[in-house]
């Protein structure tokens, strides 16, 4: 009996301890978000997982890519499949990370397998690889302070590939940096973008993760493939928002773009190829690129960043925009409206003086575009001035209607200070203009005209953007081919509705 008794109180003690060391084990992964798609997605022991990646790198840097001088790296869109099929074409990235230094990297990735509205971050405090622990940066958790956008969701942490498939990458190329993981939904990509907005600074790179067509046959998956590098390259997300089967990440590379349009972040292609190029059959392939956007530091008058305008600002500035050709056309603006909006345009930054432009369009096109290339206005001024200048008084337009305003979709541009080209005659001009950039002013004489850069999307070319410059100034269409022209190029910002 004695000895049943201390056996009873053996397995108990043992039960115990195994219940006491499950239990520590756990208390101590409970803040790791565990890899899930190590051994097959990518290799999972380290050292086969270190090969393959030199081995891909090595062969991606056969194809020098010619990258801006001097401009910071911003953003990437990369590919997250299995590396067999779009290891080549993220590997393209390195040379754009290559001796590159980021504390923080914001990953905007689809979700793939649970469904839900808005945006999922993770609650961890690190996320595993193969390569050991990446940290989640403490904004993480200052987003999960915004629950009507933000929220943690458990089952998307733990089975979403499009964040993780990333990481071994940039724990390869990039030392020592923490993540704040998004995985978005559909949800609103204005405020989304705000929210992401926020949180950048000088050592943050923004990733937005995606893949393109799914499983069209080869020819027509690069048919398709191609339309929408070019309309990610030429910064038209709308277009790209239309389109089915062109992106499973179309939401990040969404706000992607739009913080490239507000803040000047131009695009080069890395790499493009599909799965039929790599590891798979043809008759249905799945499409990969590789795309990176550098900055633009010339709307900066100085190194502080405060001379920029950010998302919030300028959704300020289009409420202005609407409010004041609202009360134009006789209609009431809500008294708490009109309220807030005179408490938002205290902020000193719209007391700063920039040339500005307010362009209407309806279903596409243009319904009107005034403004002023000069500085001699604020830009409080300069939005409420040409608000009113384009609604009623373009001189290529009728005045709008009242039945007009629920129609018109507005879009303000703020301008940085226009500087001269030099350039020896036509060819060397179109080297120097930077597509999808530059806002270009051309004159002879007393005859000019300017295009923002915004016209860019319609005339991609350079010699057709010219040509038409030119014919909007009065002069002949080739008038751009003598080097007789004063050319004067700027950047801007832009908002829309």
């Amino acid at each position: 009996m004695r000895c049943l008794v201390k056996n009873l109180i053996l397995a108990v003690l043992l039960t115990l301890i195994s219940v006491c060391y499950i239990y520590v084990d756990d208390a101590q992964a409970a803040g790791i978000r565990k890899q899930a798609f190590a051994g097959s997605f990518y290799p999972a022991d380290q050292a086969e997982l270190s090969r393959l990646l030199d081995r891909l790198t090595q062969e991606a840097k056969k194809n020098h890519i010619r990258l801006p001088s001097g401009k910071p790296l911003k953003a990437l869109i990369f590919p997250h499949a299995g590396y067999i099929y779009s290891g080549l074409t993220a590997a393209h990235a390195s040379q754009a990370l290559s001796g590159k230094n980021f504390i923080k990297v914001i990953l905007l990735g689809p979700d793939h397998r649970i469904g839900f509205s808005n945006c999922a971050v993770g609650d961890a405090d690190a996320y595993e690889t193969p390569f050991g622990l990446i940290k989640l940066h403490a904004d993480a958790k200052k987003l999960l302070k915004q629950p009507e956008l933000f929220r943690t969701i458990i089952a998307s942490d733990n089975s979403e590939h499009s964040i993780e498939v990333i990481l071994p990458f940039l724990q390869f190329y990039l030392k020592n940096f923490t993540i704040i993981p998004i995985v978005t939904g559909p949800c609103n990509i204005d405020k989304l973008t705000m929210a992401v907005e926020k949180l950048l600074d000088e050592k943050t790179l923004v990733i937005a993760s995606s893949d393109l067509s799914h499983y069209l046959p080869y020819e027509e998956a690069v048919t398709r493939d191609k339309d929408t590098i070019d309309k990610i390259l030429a910064l038209d997300y709308k277009e790209l928002l239309k389109k089915d089967n062109s992106a499973c990440g179309k939401i990040p590379v969404a706000v992607l773009i739009k913080m490239a349009l507000h803040h000047n972040w131009q695009p080069v292609l890395l790499h493009y190829s599909n799965s039929g190029d790599t590891a798979g059959g043809r008759s249905g392939v799945v499409g990969y690129a590789a795309i990176a956007f550098y900055g633009e530091s010339l709307m900066k008058t100085s190194k502080d960043m405060s001379n920029e305008f950010n998302a919030e600002q300028g959704t300020i500035l289009l409420d202005l925009a609407r409010q004041t050709i609202m009360k134009r056309l006789g209609f009431n603006v809500a008294k708490n409206k009109a309220d807030q909006l005179a408490t938002a345009l205290k902020d000193n930054q719209f007391k700063t003086h920039r040339g500005t432009f307010v362009t209407l369009n309806i279903d596409g096109g243009l319904r009107g575009c005034i403004g002023n290339i000069s500085d001699s206005d604020s830009v409080k001024d300069g939005v409420r001035k040409n608000a009113v200048n384009a609604a009623f008084r373009d001189p290529r337009f009728p005045a709008l209607l009242k039945d007009e305003l629920k129609k018109i979709e507005i879009e303000i541009s703020i301008l940085s200070e226009p500087k001269p080209l030099e350039y020896k005659d036509g060819a060397d001009l179109i080297k120097k203009l930077k597509v999808n950039v530059d806002g270009v002013i051309l004159s002879k004489g007393p005859a000019g005209a300017t295009f923002l850069p915004q016209v860019w999307k319609q005339l991609p070319k350079p010699e057709e953007f010219l040509a038409h410059l030119c014919m909007k100034a009065g002069l002949p269409a080739d008038a751009w081919k003598n080097s007789g022209l004063e050319v004067l190029t700027y950047q801007v910002q832009y908002f829309e509705e």
